[in-house]
Formats: C-alpha cells, structure tokens, sequence
C-alpha cells in the first residue's frame, strides 16, 4: 500500500474461489479484510486459513439477496466501529436454463444475488465512503454480460450480469471524490463455478479485482475491466 492507513475491506462471498483469494491478496497487501458469506462454519474455516498467514481478518454472517441481511451486517459493523473502505460485491450464482423455461424462481433468484445484492451493498456502505472521502467498490461481473460479448451464456447469469454492470455506470454517476466504482471480468477461473478446465488460475482471476480495490486517487471509475484492461460493456 502506498498509505500508512489501514484500510479494510470487504468481500462478499469469500468462503471459498476468487473470493477466498481477493481476501488473501488483500490481506497480504496490508488490508483488514471482512471476510463474509451465508455459512457460518464455512467462513470461520476461511477465516482461519487467512489468519494462519498474519493476516488480521474478521467474519460477517451475510446473505446479500436479503436487505435485512444486509442492513444487519451494516449496523453491527457500524456499532464495532469498523470503517468498510473497499467493498468487493462478488457473491454470485451461476444458474442453468433457457430463459423461456427456467422456474420463474430460478431466473428471480440469480437477480436476487447478482444484482440486487449489489444495490444492498451499495446503500449500506457507499454512503460512508462519500463521507469520509474515500472509497472503492467492485462489482464482480462477467463477459456474459457485456452486450459488446453477445450476452453468451446462461440466460438467467447473463442477464443478471448486464444489469450489475448497468448498475456500475450509474453508481460511477453518484460518487465524488475519492471514490471509485468499477466492475471486473475475472476470466474463465479454475472455481467450483469455473470448473477445472478453466484457464486461468484462482490467482490470476483475482488479480483485476484487487487492482481495482487498491486504485490510486488518479485511477478510473466508472469502467469494465479484464486483465486490467477497460473492455466494452
């Protein structure tokens, strides 16, 4: 870090692949990481892993695609004085189906996730950011939802994916200062979600979202990003 200030952020959906491993760049990089997700058991054992390796981390119980989750997360935060400098929004799921046919829940469940967490995300702690003057939010998206790429894939992610990167351009219209928002293409990623064919390694599919998170006041905002390149939205 180019600062003497600690700064802390936090990952969502970080008990396990790119997550997991933005935690441990971070961390490594000098930041206090929040590590968070839906399981209890699975984040304290993250957690642990993270810890092992010096790295001061805390756990946060956390469902994005519920507000209350959500707001809950904030407010106990908040009352432990614990300032979220750089939020991650990378907690997603990957659903299968054509979009004539998938169950309704499936296609609403993806936007749930993918999209309206994000937007919980962005209410309960961009404000802060814009207080005290500094912030970076990253939002965790895919080439399946960049309309330049054909929005390929399935329809119920690709759409998601689209709307968390529409959501980025106009979260980039409401920030000033020293605050930045973004939106990162990991790649294909050798994850549960990637599978292993995949060709990027776990460490290489964080990269562009740690870059992100530790942007300069100079950095961009605003944009879509693949291997620290802007790509087309």
């Amino acid at each position: 870090m180019t600062s003497q200030i600690t700064r802390t952020a936090l990952v969502t959906g970080a008990n396990q692949g790119i997550g997991f491993e933005v935690c441990r760049q971070l961390g490594r990089l000098g930041y206090k990481v929040i590590l968070t997700g839906r399981d209890p058991g699975r984040i304290e054992k993250a957690a642990a892993a993270i810890a092992r390796e010096g790295i001061d981390v805390l756990v946060e119980v956390l469902d994005v695609s519920s507000r209350d989750s959500v707001d809950g997360c904030a407010h106990r935060l908040e009352s432990a004085r614990e300032e979220v400098d750089v939020l991650v929004n990378n907690a997603g799921i990957y659903s299968a189906g054509e979009l004539l046919s998938m169950p309704p829940e499936v296609l609403r469940g993806s936007m749930e996730t993918n999209f309206w967490g994000a937007i919980w995300m962005a209410r309960a702690f961009i404000p802060a950011m814009l207080r005290r003057g500094y912030g970076r939010v990253v939002n965790v998206s895919s080439g399946y939802g960049s309309f330049a790429e054909g929005l390929e894939g399935p329809p119920a992610y690709s759409l998601s994916k689209a709307a968390l990167n529409a959501l980025t351009v106009r979260l980039a219209t409401e920030v000033s200062g020293n605050v930045k928002v973004n939106a990162a293409c990991p790649g294909w990623v050798r994850t549960r979600m990637g599978g292993p064919g995949a060709t990027l390694s776990v460490e290489k599919g964080a990269d562009t979202i740690v870059w992100l998170a530790t942007l300069p006041k100079t950095g961009p905002s605003g944009g879509f990003f693949r291997a620290r390149k802007r790509i087309k939205w």
